[in-house]
């Protein structure tokens, strides 16, 4: 069976500033997988990238076997997605 999610060496620029650097990594159907870091480590954005909310500068993602560059809006409707801002 095919990864739920797999992100290739994801990259998101903010101009001169790199907020996530070749992040790679892949989540088997069914698997946990905890996404830990310290603030500012580029968490939110990586997952913002995986949910088409954010287009990644290089790299790639897939997510439900959609390709989140060009396929976003597919991948927001077969996800859910809870920001903790909007948690509290």
């Amino acid at each position: 069976m095919a990864d739920a999610i797999i992100a290739r060496n994801l990259v998101r620029r903010f101009g001169d500033f790199t907020a996530v650097d070749r992040v790679s990594f892949a989540v088997a159907p069914g698997e946990i997988f905890g996404f830990l870091g310290p603030n500012g480590a580029g968490k939110t954005t990586t997952i913002r990238m995986l949910n088409g909310l954010l287009p990644p500068s290089e790299g790639n993602a897939e997510v439900a076997g959609l390709d989140v560059t060009r396929e976003p809006q597919k991948v927001k409707r077969r996800i859910g997605y809870m920001s903790q801002l909007f948690s509290l």
